[in-house]
């Protein structure tokens, strides 16, 4: 453990923000999965509805760094690609 104080705060400060940041990629994560299962029942509203849920907590994500801008197109992206084959399928 550090013996400055303010090297003590500094890590204080680094366990808070990455206990936050772990909830908000477990939440991400949570919302995806939610999105897939709705896909694979089949169930079109449900998925609707996840879609937009996932969607604005990749959007959420991305705004706060914790994923790149790239990577929240082009998962926002698939998920899109699952749910128009729905409809072809």
């Amino acid at each position: 453990m550090a013996k400055i104080k303010s090297s003590e705060k500094r890590a204080l400060l680094i366990e808070k923000a990455t206990a936050k940041n772990k909830a908000a990629r477990s939440l991400m994560k949570t919302k995806l999965k939610k999105f897939d299962a709705a896909v694979e029942n089949g169930d079109r509203k449900a998925a609707e509805e996840a879609y937009v849920s996932a969607s604005r907590t990749i959007d959420r994500a991305a705004t706060k760094n914790l994923i790149h801008k790239n990577k929240a197109a082009r998962r926002k992206s698939t998920l899109m690609r699952k749910l128009n084959s729905m409809e072809s399928a």
